[in-house]
């Protein structure tokens, strides 16, 4: 069974600020970047537990093309995967996993 999935107010604005800068340089890097962080979720919400367990209990998923890596949480009950960040990987690791 696949898990559906939600993101934190702090993701939706990290992915929203990522779409903005690439739409800013270039139309079709744009549209690269959606489509890998959507085939990226995909994979996640098929098998979460494939990613490694970074922090706790957040898992990380590194997109292959772009310098951005998923970070989420696991609700098995409830089949729930919490995306808590579209984390960039030059910017601070300390604010990486927040709640």
């Amino acid at each position: 069974m696949t898990f559906t999935f939600v993101f934190d107010t702090s993701a939706i604005e990290e992915y929203e600020e990522a779409i903005i800068w690439y739409g800013a340089h270039s139309v079709s890097a744009m549209n690269n970047f959606i489509k890998s962080v959507n085939s990226k979720i995909d994979d996640i919400c098929i098998a979460p537990t494939l990613y490694r367990n970074r922090y706790r209990k957040y898992r990380e998923a590194t997109l292959s093309r772009f310098p951005y890596s998923i970070v989420y949480l696991i609700d098995e009950k409830a089949k729930i995967v919490s995306i808590t960040s579209i984390y960039h990987h030059k910017r601070n690791p300390k604010r990486k996993y927040k709640k």
